[in-house]
């Protein structure tokens, strides 16, 4: 196990042993509390203990809470911690390759979730993105694993007690503890799922899965392990199309469509339904399928210690880890559009979509045929202690501190995320229909280029290299009294220190010879297998469309990579030899540090006859920001022809330190009543925030390559960000008309300020120049003529001005002759723009009577005064926040005599996912899981479950319905399995 480096910590957990085990060789004082159960007493579990226990918690708390309970050890309701959070009201989840991933509640998506593990603020890290080092904040709840989880709890109300940084909730993973149960318990669970998405081999991996629990000493020392194993292969297909920004309809340049029959160029182009003068459309720039086979191996444990030697102190110490492994092999076919002798017809507008796009070409167009590798792990690693102590007098004090840290890298030698690109070159024309729920791409391929592995020669390809990790250090002592007075009932207070530190790098090989490197005789066909494309790709209307690409292949991407390596040195440039490990072009450390004390008020008092209870609060945070960044400095471009221009980096690198703070008052007021023995009315007030996302925050200058006509692109950070702040305000109403019935509705209104926009400045970098643009570019095309491909361009350049030619890259330096290139620097910033967002909360919780029937049905319904307008061309800013969208959940379960059986369906409306340019919204989308179990006999039980079993499918668009950037077929998934408790 790596050692844990903070002294703080270690000195810490040292002492807490020492006086848990000091303490707890006195002798005892009093006997366990715990009363023995009366002989007649009913006993209830499963499903109805876990909806009795999570009502309690949401009725008995102030503010507005709510929770989810395991219905028993070692049994949480969803296999997947995320699929469970979907069921409570305004909660939605984001899902990968099919199983629950980040969560949005109220509208608000995974960067302004803040997540706890047992009230500790806990990492993360993600390699998540393929631009540039990794940035986000979100918690990703596939990397821990259900079975050792008792509960999780949802503040969607602010309090001053909690760790900040959730304006939509703050989330708290509660796991096991000994001394909660007394003796020796326990279970084991053992299961096999079936997945059907697999493309080949075995559609069945295992789960494994154990806790146990026991305590000595009169129950005065517990000892807890879990672990859990799962393995999960299955596969994606998927359709992917980017777009181009969007244009108006009188425009008659590169890319938009021709204002007649013959395009900009004066070749002949078909156009139906062009849109109108005032209309804006977006034209597809590319479009593909991908196939994703996956292998996903999960690892979770966690050890806890607890001794308690008098009834008034209790000492902990536990340990968790989790370990996510992915290793994902795309395989890819699609078209590149060069915007030349289109036709095209159109849906009317005001945001025109294309019914179909398509081009005709003269001989060597490229058919893209590409092979990705994306294997990475996550390790997340936990170690905290804790001590609380009830004192005389009402007294409570209570200790706790961490050490935890999360990070994700890749586990191959080629980088985080490595795409080598091959093609067919002989395409003739190319459609792509957007009028099916799949669209359908069709080409027609010159003789001899049939679409067959004989025909395939290499092309350029990248090797992204990304890590991450970020070290969580945090203490916090807590303390409390309780009053037997009249009025005020306890008041809390305490401080907690926060020491966040993120280091976030990436880096990337590009060889963007796009034109062909090795011809088709020199390359081995067997490095690619010709497989049925509809086949893989079924599941939607459209996946077996006239025309579709009745082929792609399966490219052992390893095998391409060590040839390209060996013939033409691809990884020269890599960290190491034998490796394609890119050196990292920015290495990125945000250090906060934060200090944060509160106090807080908790009053009972009568009110028309009935108890009412108000709570007040104040946290003050101050936070300080050092924000460094180490970004290499980029002595050249080199055009390789076409479009095509890298950016090349020398040795030299520039460390750039800023830093930044600020501080908050976040009052937090909670007020309830009973006006009646069953009803209870709630109302909150609360100031929260969420801070801006690592990446807004790092320092330091990039720029993307290749550079591109019309504007090249890069970024800088900005640490002197304010964090976002809500104001928040909850009413709700809730009639608890049996033990576990309920109703409630409730209203929320939240009003946000420091939304990060961007700014953008146009300017030279570095002094680099564009060869494509420059004297010698246009020499040699007025020698060479209009038909002259980017090769020969090249060639008559290298061999008049040798000197300018880059043999290592194979391209031409761009030279001080030559313009320089102008880069549209993006920099984060706080804009003035506001944002009110507010809403309905809906549910009811019924069980029909002892039939053993139960339902839950929730509906929540979020509105936002903030709108994208498609019909706008992107020269107009908009504000827009993201992730807004109504919600629904229906589940009916039935639990008696040991069986249990459960049918949920939960389901989002569509939503505006972000957007730049251009928007992208996701489609509504519903899914239906179900799962059963029976008791065989006591403790032991055996079950099954299927999650998404009506293959609902998944769709993304922009402007248009029909401008898709995404679909993609859903899978359904079966497990089955046996549990043993003891």
């Amino acid at each position: 196990m790596k050692a844990f480096r903070n002294p703080m910590i270690g000195r810490f957990l040292l002492g807490t042993s020492i006086v848990a085990l000091g303490t707890a060789a006195q002798p005892a004082m009093a006997q366990s509390a715990e009363a023995e159960a009366e002989p007649d007493a009913i006993v209830v579990t499963g499903i109805r203990a876990s909806l009795a226990k999570s009502l309690e918690i949401k009725r008995d708390g102030q503010g507005v809470v709510d929770a989810i309970s395991a219905e028993d050890i070692g049994k949480f309701p969803d296999t997947n911690l995320a699929e469970s959070l979907q069921r409570i009201t305004g909660v939605s989840i984001d899902r990968n390759s099919g199983e629950g991933s980040t969560v949005t509640v109220r509208g608000f998506g995974p960067d302004f979730n803040l997540v706890l593990l047992n009230g500790r603020q806990m990492p993360a890290s993600s390699l998540g993105g393929s631009s540039g080092a990794p940035a986000s904040r979100s918690f990703d709840f596939g990397n821990l694993a259900s079975e050792g989880i008792a509960g999780v709890e949802v503040y969607k109300s602010g309090r001053a007690t909690l760790a900040t940084g959730g304006i939509g909730s703050v989330i708290n993973i509660k796991t096991a503890r000994p001394l909660d149960r007394n003796g020796f318990t326990g279970s084991i669970g053992v299961k096999g799922v079936y997945d059907t998405s697999r493309f080949e081999g075995s559609k069945i991996a295992p789960e494994v899965s154990g806790i146990i629990s026991d305590t000595f000493a009169d129950g005065r020392i517990g000892v807890l392990v879990s672990g859990s194993y799962q393995r999960r292969k299955g596969s994606q297909a998927q359709f992917n199309a980017g777009w181009r920004e969007g244009y108006l309809g009188n425009e008659n340049n590169w890319g938009s469509l021709p204002v007649d029959a013959n395009d900009w160029r004066g070749n002949f182009a078909q156009t139906q339904n062009r849109p109108g003068p005032t209309t804006v459309y977006q034209v597809t720039q590319n479009a593909g399928y991908d196939f994703t086979s996956f292998d996903r191996e999960r690892i979770n444990g966690q050890v806890v210690l607890q001794v308690k030697p008098t009834d008034t102190l209790t000492a902990s110490v536990d340990y968790t880890y989790s370990q996510n492994t992915i290793d994902a092999r795309t395989n890819s076919i699609g078209v590149w559009f060069n915007h030349d002798q289109t036709s095209s017809s159109w849906t009317d507008g005001p945001a025109a979509g294309p019914n179909f796009y398509a081009e005709n070409f003269g001989p060597g167009k490229d058919l893209a045929i590409t092979g990705a590798v994306a294997a990475n792990r996550s390790v997340n690693r936990s170690i905290g202690g804790n001590l609380k102590w009830d004192g005389p007098g009402g007294l409570r004090l209570e200790l706790d501190g961490h050490h935890s840290t999360a990070e994700s890298k890749p586990t191959l030698p080629y980088g985080s995320g490595i795409a080598v690109g091959s093609a067919i070159f002989g395409v003739k024309s190319q459609k792509v229909d957007f009028t099916t729920d799949m669209p359908v791409i069709s080409v027609s391929m010159y003789p001899g280029s049939e679409i067959n592995a004989g025909n395939i020669r290499p092309a350029g390809n990248a090797f992204r290299n990304a890590y991450m990790r970020d070290e969580l250090n945090e203490f916090t002592l807590r303390g409390g009294y309780d009053f037997d007075a009249s009025f005020i009932d306890s008041l809390d207070f305490g401080v907690t220190y926060t020491d966040n530190e993120v280091r976030s790098a990436f880096g990337v090989i590009q060889n963007d010879t796009w034109g062909g490197t090795l011809t088709a005789a020199n390359t081995p066909d067997s490095l690619y297998s010709p497989t049925d494309l509809p086949n893989d790709l079924k599941g939607m209307v459209g996946s077996n469309g006239a025309g579709i690409i009745p082929t792609y292949f399966k490219v052992d991407t390893v095998a391409l990579i060590k040839l390209l390596d060996s013939q033409l040195g691809i990884c020269a440039s890599s960290q190491a030899a034998g490796t394609c490990l890119a050196k990292f072009t920015a290495d990125r450390t945000v250090k906060e540090k934060t200090w944060a004390p509160y106090i807080q008020s908790s009053h009972t008092f009568d009110l028309f006859t009935n108890p009412a209870h108000l709570r007040m609060g104040l946290r003050y945070e101050n936070t300080k920001i050092d924000s460094s960044a180490l970004v290499p400095i980029p002595n050249r471009t080199v055009w390789t022809g076409g479009n095509e221009t890298a950016i090349i980096y020398g040795a030299a690198s520039a460390t750039a330190s800023l830093k930044g703070k600020y501080e908050n008052w976040l009052p937090a007021f909670d007020f309830d009543m009973s006006p009646g023995g069953n009803i209870k009315l709630r109302a909150s007030y609360s100031h929260t925030i969420t801070r801006p996302d690592y990446g807004s925050l790092q320092g330091g200058t990039t720029l993307d390559s290749p550079i591109r006509i019309g504007g090249s692109t890069g970024a800088s950070g900005n640490p002197g960000l304010l964090p976002y702040k809500s104001k928040n305000i909850d009413l709700s109403a809730e009639w608890y008309y049996s033990n576990d019935s309920y109703i409630s509705a409730g209203f929320f209104h939240k009003k946000v300020r420091n939304f990060i926009s961007q700014t953008q400045v146009n300017q030279p970098a570095f002094g680099l120049t564009n060869a494509a643009a420059g004297p010698y570019a246009t020499e040699a095309r007025n020698a060479l003529g209009s038909g002259a491909t980017a090769a020969q361009i090249v060639a008559y350049i290298a061999a008049k001005y040798p000197s300018s030619y880059d043999a290592a890259n194979g391209g031409i330096i761009g030279g001080a002759g030559d313009p320089l290139v102008n880069f549209i620097i993006t920099q984060p910033t706080n804009s003035a723009q506001q944002a009110k967002l507010w809403g309905w909360e809906f549910a009811i919780q019924h069980r029909f009577w002892e039939t053993g029937f139960g339902a839950i049905l929730n509906y929540t319904i979020v509105k936002s005064d903030t709108k994208f307008d498609n019909a706008l061309r992107y020269t107009v800013p908009q504000f827009a926040v993201n992730g807004v969208s109504d919600s629904a959940n229906a589940v009916l379960y039935y639990d008696k005599n040991g069986l249990q059986a459960r049918i949920a369906y939960n389901w989002r409306d569509g939503f505006l996912a972000g957007y730049g340019f251009d928007p992208y919204y996701v489609k509504p989308y519903g899914q239906f899981d179900v799962s059963m179990s029976y008791e065989l006999r006591k403790g032991l039980t055996v079950f099954a479950e299927g999650i998404n079993i009506t293959n609902a499918d998944r769709r993304g668009h922009m402007r248009n319905d029909q401008t898709v950037f995404f679909s993609a077929p859903g899978y359904a998934r079966y497990a089955a399995g046996a549990r043993f408790s003891f």
